[in-house]
């Protein structure tokens, strides 16, 4: 009998351990990274990835593959040892599962454990959206996926937005969805609907999950590929830009001060724009107890940016007009600081 129990009471001091190693933080990191296309060289009849084929337009080769996982381990895992520790990170323009196994799985990230929550969108790219998180401070309850239908446009085809719902340090439930929504390809005008369908999609899956959970913890992040002033976020995704207006009901955006004050994570025609956002619920402005927010950033380090050239202090880039560059990506990771 004595022998029996042995492994039961093994098993309740590893989980005790646990909860106790959880909740003994008071700050933790969520973030958002575009890493720019993120594509290994095998070729997948069913995605747009021929130009990332060793005999494609990029030559993209093994070890361009391996240097670009390398440059994304090395801001990931400086992200990881940020105030609070990163638990979450937000990724978009990834080709599947296995590139980003591969990328926890490199030098830098493999100390942390890292894990993937993953979702195959049917963009026409070939590109998705996914979790990154710290399995000894986040646990997964559930996950689903929101399909982009845009009115009137039955052949529209885009990233799903990605839910994922967990539990962080063993006490505070987040509500987490990533996005990518539609590009600004082909116009403004032309493609403006899809960004307002994204932005309706979001408030309609934030206001349901408040309806279920009144003040819920819901953080909303991703490429949105407009700034926090456009209707698309304001209007149609409903935020607010003065946290002293914000009800649990609300959802506040803090990128849109760092927009007004010339900070951004995207560089376009000589001007800063801020395309990666994450924006929260009133759950987590004026919780009841729990994490609350503390701050929002742009990661900003200098080897991010490039040195020389026509791009110079743009964001150091893997390829620039169609030129292989070898840097990071075209954006700059963006995160927000959660504290007790």
């Amino acid at each position: 009998m004595k022998k029996r129990l042995l492994p039961v009471l093994a098993l309740i001091i590893a989980i005790t351990y646990s909860v106790s190693a959880q909740n003994n933080h008071s700050k933790a990191v969520i973030g958002f990274y575009n890493v720019e296309n993120l594509f290994d060289t095998i070729n997948d009849p069913n995605k747009n990835d021929e130009q990332f084929l060793p005999n494609g337009d990029y030559q993209w080769t093994s070890q361009r593959y391996l240097h670009k996982l390398d440059r994304l381990s090395q801001v990931i895992a400086e992200m990881m040892r940020l105030d609070g520790g990163l638990v979450v990170l937000g990724v978009s323009e990834v080709e599947n599962e296995q590139v980003l196994l591969d990328l926890v799985s490199t030098e830098r990230l493999r100390p942390f454990g890292l894990k993937v929550c993953h979702h195959e969108s049917p963009d026409r790219r070939g590109v998705d959206v996914a979790f990154l998180y710290n399995p000894a401070r986040f646990t997964i309850i559930d996950t689903a996926a929101f399909p982009l239908v845009v009115p009137g446009q039955p052949e529209f085809i885009s990233r799903d937005q990605w839910l994922m719902t967990g539990i962080l340090d063993g006490s505070d439930t987040l509500f987490l969805l990533v996005n990518h929504w539609p590009s600004k390809s082909g116009g403004e005008r032309r493609s403006l609907p899809g960004r307002l369908a994204a932005g309706t999609l979001s408030h309609d899956i934030a206001t349901g999950i408040l309806t279920k959970h009144p003040r819920a913890k819901i953080i909303i992040m991703g490429d949105l590929n407009d700034n926090p002033n456009s209707k698309a976020i304001m209007e149609c995704l409903g935020t607010k830009t003065n946290i002293k207006n914000v009800t649990s009901n609300d959802l506040y955006n803090p990128m849109w001060k760092m927009y007004r004050d010339g900070i951004g994570s995207y560089a376009y025609r000589d001007s800063w724009e801020m395309l990666d956002n994450i924006i929260i619920s009133g759950g987590l402005v004026f919780p009841a107890k729990g994490y609350k927010y503390q701050s929002a950033h742009v990661f900003r380090k200098d080897y991010l940016f490039t040195k020389s050239g026509s791009y110079m202090d743009y964001p150091f880039r893997m390829f620039a007009g169609g030129i292989y560059q070898g840097g990071y990506s075209d954006h700059l990771p963006v995160y927000i600081i959660l504290n007790k």
